[in-house]
């Protein structure tokens, strides 16, 4: 039953009831400690009462001479003063000579409440007691009379309150004290209202059954995601790590990173300066504990000020590995488009040749297509045994036979030690920017007929690419500028232009290799790659 009361009632009947509970348990203490503190109060005034009844010349005079009539005209008079129930005095034998009722007079204090003030009589200091007695409950207090002349105790005087008269004091307290009570109680239900409704508003107005599945559905999410992901508070505290992201960092399943500051766990991580300026962070190439990364980082706002971050990364070699296959097949399409296109306007070339009887002809440029291919084919066989790169380089000669150019590739060429952990859809991207830049600047400036020359050497501790163009050479002013984003020397070009060098030099800075610009002595630039066999990066990012 109590699961489909909604959690806002719950709120408000549980801070009700435990307010109540508060209130009640203060209220029964406080009443209690009143009511005790009234009679200790009320008897001490009995007390002093008695003090100054007993301190009367008149008083003392009367109990020397045995006066009773002067004695009971003073103790109803003075009971009458200070609103007590009643005066007695007695002598130093309890023997009363002062009482309300006349019949009492000469009998024993005793015979009241079975205390014949053997304390104030013996030991001459007075006191408060309760007792039941023929005027009823009352508190009262007791005070030896002394002889002026000698200190010699020479009576006693009682004085008594009634109960009752308690206890109707105590009701009025306890009624403004009761109010004040109610009061509070109340308030405390308002107040818990006004918590219960901002509580449910804090937690967007669900229920606690939905907040559970919900965090049990965000757990399992985040356990199923490939991606590793780690978020962070404003302290820089790791508050959520998923089992991919210890798996990608290299930790053991078994670890716990949850409560550890982001700066102990990955020190080269910006996670904290995304949480300082606020500003969402995407696809960006880091490397964290050795490992390349592409990583995603998000803050997480409340209102304008941001309370943590989310970061998602993924190993570069898997998005390598798609991107491996995905340039393959753009390969495979390239080299197939262009040999399409060749071989089709050389067959239109040859089926002409002999309709108008030119055999020889026909038969000596079926020869020498095949001779050139073969050539290539024996060469990229011996020197380049990786296939990726020999079917890009295959690829952009057949493209530069299309553009009306030629792509010599040196007989001297060997590339054949190239390293397992270097991506080959990266060096292939790198390789086919380089070739594509000096084969439209050989065009614009060579026109058809031009050359571009590549040179490949894997001797020593790197891989050296070199390509020559028939271009119209770089600047100096401009050697650095043109791998910066977007920028271009070719005419008429589009925006989409402008990135194949600035890739390259994204490359070389996450592998640690390096390039040149160099003019050629006649005409032309050639761009020297080189690529260091191990791996040296030289930012982080």
């Amino acid at each position: 039953m109590a699961r489909k009361t909604r959690l806002k009632t719950r709120m408000i009947l549980t801070l009700a009831l435990v307010s109540a509970l508060q209130t009640a348990l203060i209220g029964g203490v406080a009443g209690y400690y009143l009511s005790e503190s009234l009679y200790s109060e009320i008897g001490q005034r009995a007390l002093m009462v008695a003090k100054t009844v007993a301190a009367a010349p008149s008083v003392i005079a009367g109990i020397q001479q045995h006066d009773t009539e002067a004695l009971n005209r003073l103790a109803s008079t003075m009971a009458a003063t200070n609103e007590a129930l009643f005066i007695v005095i007695g002598d130093h034998r309890a023997i009363r000579l002062a009482h309300p009722s006349p019949d009492r007079i000469g009998k024993s204090m005793a015979d009241d409440d079975g205390d014949d003030g053997g304390e104030a009589l013996k030991n001459g200091r007075g006191y408060v007691s309760r007792a039941v007695g023929t005027l009823g409950d009352t508190v009262r207090g007791k005070a030896p009379v002394f002889a002026p002349a000698t200190g010699e105790i020479i009576g006693i005087v009682s004085v008594g309150y009634s109960v009752a008269q308690v206890g109707n004091t105590i009701q009025r307290y306890k009624f403004v004290f009761y109010g004040i009570v109610g009061l509070m109680l109340l308030v405390s239900i308002l107040v818990a209202v006004v918590i219960a409704g901002r509580f449910k508003r804090e937690i967007f107005g669900l229920e606690p059954e939905e907040i559970a599945r919900l965090f049990e559905e965000r757990n399992a999410t985040l356990q199923s995601v490939r991606e590793g992901i780690i978020a962070v508070n404003r302290d820089g505290i790791i508050t959520t790590v998923n089992r991919a992201a210890l798996e990608t960092l290299g930790f053991d399943n078994g670890t716990s990173l949850v409560g550890r500051p982001i700066h102990e766990v990955l020190p080269d991580s910006d996670l904290l300066s995304v949480l300082k300026t606020g500003t969402p962070d995407f696809d960006r190439e880091v490397w964290l504990r050795n490992r390349q990364m592409v990583v995603n980082r998000l803050p997480v706002r409340q209102g304008d000020e941001a309370i943590g971050v989310v970061a998602s990364f993924r190993l570069r070699d898997e998005l390598d590995h798609v991107s491996q296959q995905l340039t393959r097949i753009q390969q495979y399409a390239d080299t197939l488009r262009s040999q399409t296109h060749e071989y089709s306007n050389k067959l239109h070339t040859i089926a002409g040749l002999i309709q108008i009887g030119a055999h020889d002809d026909a038969l000596s440029l079926i020869g020498r297509e095949t001779s050139d291919h073969q050539s290539l084919i024996h060469l990229l066989l011996e020197a380049v045994p990786d296939p990726v790169i020999a079917g890009c380089l295959l690829g952009k000669y057949n493209r530069a036979r299309e553009m009306g150019l030629h792509l010599d590739i040196d007989s001297g060429s060997q590339m054949s030690d190239i390293p397992d952990a270097m991506p080959r859809d990266q060096l292939v991207s790198v390789l086919g920017n380089l070739i594509d830049n000096a084969l439209e600047a050989t065009r614009q400036h060579a026109g058809e007929g031009g050359r571009v020359t590549l040179s490949m050497t894997d001797l020593g501790q790197e891989l050296i690419f070199e390509v020559d163009d028939q271009g119209a050479g770089v600047g100096e002013g401009e050697r650095d500028r043109i791998f910066e984003k977007g920028v271009t020397s070719k005419q008429g070009t589009s925006k989409q232009h402008g990135y194949g060098l600035y890739l390259v030099r994204q490359f070389l800075e996450r592998w640690g290799g390096s390039i040149t610009v160099e003019s050629l002595p006649d005409v032309g630039s050639r761009f020297t790659l080189y690529l260091p066999k191990v791996p040296e990066p030289r930012s982080a990012h």
